[in-house]
């Protein structure tokens, strides 16, 4: 805890104005952006698919309908969309880090 004392206080808006930063901002917000619309159209269309259209309720397997795949795969979309970002929000991370390195270059000159 000492050896904070001696440490230069991280200025947070002057790492704002890096174009490093806003460039890894933009970035995620468009990956979020882009995460969100697909889980949200994908998972809209259940209810409009089944309640507008007969595509879903013709029989798949035996007696078993689309509905329960579509249903069933929405699972699988969320954990895989959960997946795909806990490991593109860890790479994003690794870029924050370097950024605060690139900041602190700069303030020790």
């Amino acid at each position: 805890m000492a050896g904070n004392q001696n440490q230069t206080p991280i200025d947070y808006d002057k790492i704002a104005e890096l174009q490093s930063f806003k460039q890894l901002s933009k970035r995620k917000n468009k990956f979020l952006w882009t995460l969100t619309a697909i889980f949200l159209i994908i998972y809209l269309l259940l209810p409009i698919l089944t309640s507008f259209t007969e595509i879903l309720h013709q029989k798949a397997i035996g007696e078993i309908t689309w509905v329960w795949i579509y249903s069933a795969g929405l699972f699988v979309m969320t954990w895989g969309l959960a997946h795909l970002y806990v490991s593109k929000a860890n790479s994003y991370d690794k870029e924050a880090k370097a950024i605060i390195e690139e900041y602190e270059r700069g303030v020790n000159k």
